[in-house]
């Protein structure tokens, strides 16, 4: 698929084309705008709400790179099988790429073949990467930080290597930033904005309620059996 099709082209319209959807979810719509108006967003999703779709989508609108900091591999598999599947020119680079299988990533991004590239935070200070994205040839519109929580000595999985993430976005000035996460708590929420150097960031808050999951707790009557138990409805 030619990289440029979409360019110009409504959320909406890529949404259905690409990803098969007649709606959005949730925020879904809000984060993409104010993402394709150039503004650095801070949005907190719960697991399962659509966050790929938020840096995806603007991806595929923008003329130019997005860059996907993301701390897992099998994450990042996933989400670029999918692309592909798809027919959109995604790839990752990290530690688990065969060499000539990452050269050739690369020269894809300095072609402008590659819309989305997903890089552990690890590998993005080094300077093969660094190298990389200040090619002449390659334009970095967009910054995605996914699992945003791991800036966070607060969060529950903190990743020292995050704390680099903002000394190379202000290498990109005109490149808008995206933190996603699903941990809510306003402490996390002040250090990824801080630690991030997001500017003047618009933050979205996803609800939380999950119709599909309830709790219920009864008295216990056997101390080897546990009083609180998650329930999900039976399927229809």
């Amino acid at each position: 698929m030619n990289n440029s099709v979409f360019t110009g082209k409504s959320p909406e319209e890529v949404l259905k084309t690409v990803f098969g959807y007649d709606s959005f979810r949730l925020l879904q719509k809000d984060i993409i705008n104010n993402v394709l108006a150039g503004k650095d967003t801070l949005a907190i999703m719960p697991t399962g709400g659509g966050k790929s779709l938020c840096y995806q989508i603007p991806a595929l609108i923008f003329d130019g790179l997005t860059v996907v900091v993301s701390p897992l591999i099998s994450l990042m598999q996933d989400q670029v099988a999918t692309l592909n599947a798809a027919g959109i020119n995604a790839v990752f680079l990290n530690s688990s790429v065969a060499w000539e299988t990452y050269r050739e990533s690369m020269q894809s991004i300095r072609m402008g073949e590659t819309k989305i590239v997903y890089i552990s935070p690890e590998g993005l200070a080094t300077p093969r990467i660094n190298d990389l994205l200040h090619s002449p040839s390659v334009n970095v519109k967009c910054i995605t930080i996914d699992e945003a929580h791991c800036v966070s000595e607060w969060g529950h999985d903190f990743r020292p290597d995050y704390m680099e993430i903002a000394s190379v976005r202000r290498q990109f000035k005109n490149a808008v930033c995206l933190a996603l996460t699903a941990t809510a708590t306003s402490q996390v929420r002040k250090d990824i904005i801080k630690n991030l150097g997001l500017e003047n960031p618009v933050v979205l808050l996803s609800s939380f309620d999950r119709p599909n999951i309830y709790l219920s707790v009864k008295p216990k009557k056997n101390d080897n059996k546990p009083n609180c138990r998650m329930h999900k409805p039976a399927q229809r």
